[in-house]
Parts: structure tokens; C-alpha cells; sequence
């Protein structure tokens, strides 16, 4: 449970509503400069696992399982939030006690020309409707397609592997997850949508 500190309860006596809006709302609210977390609010840290002063001034690498990942993903969704300023995606984290975990990103930019110059996130952990399982970037890369209800030849073209091998790993995934079905398949990993899912893992 959250304390309200004293002169929180006084500055909302005072009027001073968006400043404690940011710091208490139930969703992680974080404050970055080309990449770097100038501050946060209080969900977000506790949701990592840091007091919010050990967060601000880092990296952003420093919540991604590895370097890799954070290199995979920091780029995506510059195009979109130039065109809208508007981005969201569903991708793995890493708390500070090394703990893998799904969140819902959602950016909006200060610098639309120039998207992470300055901007803002949120983060949603989705671990109670999604929990983590450890899948490799390819097993990810294939449900995605398979999520868009592209076929095994039609995910083989995009991947630049044979249908054969897509479907050596549809088959792997549904014995893995002990399911008959795609749908089934889906179902088990909290409703997976394509276009929105960061591939993880290392690819196998």
C-alpha cells in the first residue's frame, strides 16, 4: 500500500492535482530524454522493484532481460509516434530481482520530430492476465504471425525459413503448452495480438 505523504495531502487541499496525479496514479508513469529515465512515478518503480531516486538518471537498458533485447526493441514505434505521436506494444521486462514479467508500453512524445528526444510512458504489468513463459525470439516471431492468421507458408516467406520448420514449431508450442488448437494455443498465453508483440529470447 501506497503512504500519502503530509504534504501530499496539503497539496491536494491546495489545488495542486496534476503533480499528485502523476505520482499516485495506479498505472507506472515514466519521464525519459533520449532513452534516459528523468523521472518516474511511484507504480513504475514498485513495479520494477526501485525506489524511485535509483531510477532517475538511468538507462533504460537497465529494465530489459539483456543488452540484446533492449537494442531489438529501443527503435520500434519511432516511425508511428512521428506520424501520430501515438504507440503501444506488449513486451517483456525485467524487475530488478531479474523476474520476467508482460507489459502494455503506451508513448506519447513532447518532440514528435524527433520521438525520444523527450517523452512520456506508460506501464501497465500484465502479469495477472499474461504470465511469462520462457519462449525463444522465433517461437515468438511465429505466434505473432500466427495470431494474424497467416498460414505456415505464408509465416515461412516472412521469417525466410521453410513451412516445414513452421510447422515443426506449431507443433512443439502446442505440446509444450498442452493444447490441440491454435486457439487453444492462445488462450493459454493470454490472448497474444501479432502486430503489438516484442519477439524475446534468443532465436532457436
Amino acid at each position: 500500500m501506497v503512504e500519502i505523504r503530509n504534504e501530499d495531502q496539503e497539496a491536494f487541499g491546495g489545488g495542486s492535482l496534476a503533480e499528485l496525479a502523476y505520482m499516485y496514479a495506479p498505472v507506472g508513469l515514466v519521464v525519459t530524454e533520449n532513452r534516459v529515465i528523468r523521472d518516474c512515478n511511484t507504480a513504475f518503480a514498485e513495479m520494477f522493484g526501485y525506489a524511485r531516486a535509483e531510477l532517475r538518471d538511468q538507462l533504460f537498458v537497465i529494465l530489459y532481460p539483456s543488452d540484446d533485447e533492449f537494442r531489438n526493441i529501443r527503435d520500434r514505434g519511432i516511425k508511428q509516434l512521428q506520424e501520430t505521436n501515438r504507440y503501444w506494444d506488449e513486451r517483456v521486462m525485467a524487475r530488478r530481482d531479474g523476474t520476467l514479467f508482460w507489459c502494455r508500453v503506451r508513448g506519447h512524445s513532447f518532440t514528435p520530430d524527433a520521438p525520444l528526444q523527450r517523452a512520456v510512458w506508460s506501464f501497465a504489468d500484465l502479469s495477472p492476465t499474461r504470465p511469462y513463459f520462457p519462449l525463444t525470439r522465433r517461437e515468438r516471431e511465429i505466434l505473432s504471425h500466427l495470431s494474424e492468421g497467416l498460414s505456415s507458408k505464408e509465416i515461412a516467406r516472412k521469417l525466410d525459413i521453410s513451412h516445414r520448420t513452421v510447422e515443426v514449431y506449431r507443433a512443439k508450442l502446442l505440446k509444450k503448452f498442452e493444447v490441440k488448437n491454435t486457439s487453444a494455443l492462445f488462450n493459454a498465453l493470454g490472448a497474444i495480438e501479432g502486430d503489438h508483440i516484442i519477439s524475446h529470447g534468443p532465436k532457436a
